[in-house]
């Protein structure tokens, strides 16, 4: 088998299709959802916490001096994607709860009636059957 054709077969896949769109799909759903945390949700909670925004949160570990610009540590901006990670985690949790109660089966319980009428007239045949033996 050529190189080619097993890269042909390998590429055509259902999983590697199937995993490529939902990477594509995921990439978009977290720039969403980061743009809900960044544009919606961040203003409310920094005007709680007194106006300040996450983003400027930074240690200056060594000044700028002339051209050479400052070494910043942005703890801030690390804050900001940790609440980015905890959203985009309850939302895929969510979803994926919500997608397991739409595609779950409900089972409805029959009622125990007793045996069926096709069991009932299997049940009668093997008793004349025992019946015709015994008196032979």
């Amino acid at each position: 088998m050529s190189f080619f054709k097993e890269f042909r077969d390998f590429a055509m896949r259902g999983n590697v299709v199937d995993l490529a769109v939902g990477v594509i799909i995921g990439a978009a759903f977290g720039k969403i959802v980061s743009s809900l945390v960044a544009n919606i949700i961040m203003p409310p909670l920094g005007l709680l916490i007194g106006g300040i925004d996450f983003k400027q949160f930074h240690w200056i570990l060594k000044p700028a001096e002339g051209a050479t610009p400052a070494v910043v540590m942005e703890y801030g901006v690390f804050i900001q994607s940790i609440f980015d990670f905890i959203i985009v985690a309850l939302a895929i949790f969510v979803a994926i709860k919500l997608m397991n109660k739409l595609y779950q089966k409900k089972e409805v319980e029959k009622p125990v009636e007793g045996p069926s009428a096709e069991e009932v007239l299997l049940t009668e045949i093997r008793d004349l059957l025992k019946q015709q033996n015994t008196k032979i």
